[in-house]
């Protein structure tokens, strides 16, 4: 785990760690309930909040490095690159917020592909380094939290998956206000939420990416005891190449 100071968990306790995260959730409401399996699994570290409620998935499980932040849902304490779950058990893995502060993101990676069932999906928040909190990052760096992270590329992330047979399946984009911490600030931007997709997309704050893990001589089946729901239009498209960072 990469050491962090500034208090992470209290930073989402702030105005504008709470309006991106409420941002972020909003977005997951229309996409968790469309994957399916038994247990959902959110693998989290420096207080980052549960994401898990949309999710319809039987079990929820919460692991994080410490227990901040814990409600009702099952949580284990354990590291993001050595995950305590059975190969093929999981149906669903949230990866939010945690690539940029793993000091071996590839392995984070490989462990989640492990994890996961067949035809199983990961989906993953990451911070724009393209965006104006990539700026931030870029200029202010130092040990405070978020900016001490390593923001990777839309492009990069993708590439890395790709190499361990996942395939993209929905990609969208979250929160374009800039990372200012005053509330009547963050409030008088709050229009840019609204246009953002629609005029500079590949600026916001945060991307999201949705993934399946492929199996060579498996064959994708709909489980017949429930149909697959359309996710919201406009919330959440395809990946194509021209959203790369």
């Amino acid at each position: 785990m990469k050491p962090v100071r500034g208090a992470p968990a209290r930073w989402y306790t702030t105005d504008l760690g709470q309006s991106l995260v409420a941002a972020e959730r909003q977005r997951l409401t229309h996409l968790l309930p469309g994957l399916y399996g038994p247990i959902a699994l959110q693998v989290s570290r420096h207080g980052y909040p549960q994401m898990l409620d949309a999710s319809e998935a039987v079990s929820h499980v919460f692991v994080n490095e410490r227990f901040d932040n814990v409600n009702d849902e099952l949580a284990v304490s354990a590291d993001a690159e050595a995950l305590p779950f059975d190969t093929k058990s999981i149906g669903v893995v949230l990866l939010p917020h945690v690539l940029e502060f793993s000091e071996d993101p590839h392995q984070v990676l490989r462990e989640v592909s492990r994890v996961l069932v067949p035809e199983g999906h990961l989906v993953l928040l990451g911070f724009n380094p393209m965006s104006m909190w990539g700026l931030r990052n870029l200029v202010a760096g130092g040990d405070e939290y978020p900016w001490s992270g390593r923001y990777y590329r839309l492009s990069r992330v993708k590439d890395w998956l790709q190499l361990l047979g996942f395939e993209m399946t929905v990609g969208t984009m979250a929160y374009y206000r800039p990372p200012a911490s005053s509330e009547r600030f963050n409030k008088r931007f709050m229009f840019l939420d609204s246009v953002g997709d629609r005029w500079w997309p590949l600026m916001a704050a945060v991307y999201i990416l949705i993934a399946r893990k492929r199996e060579i001589g498996m064959t994708p089946i709909t489980p017949s005891w429930k149909k697959k729901k359309q996710l919201t239009p406009g919330l959440a498209e395809p990946v194509t190449k021209n959203s790369e960072t």
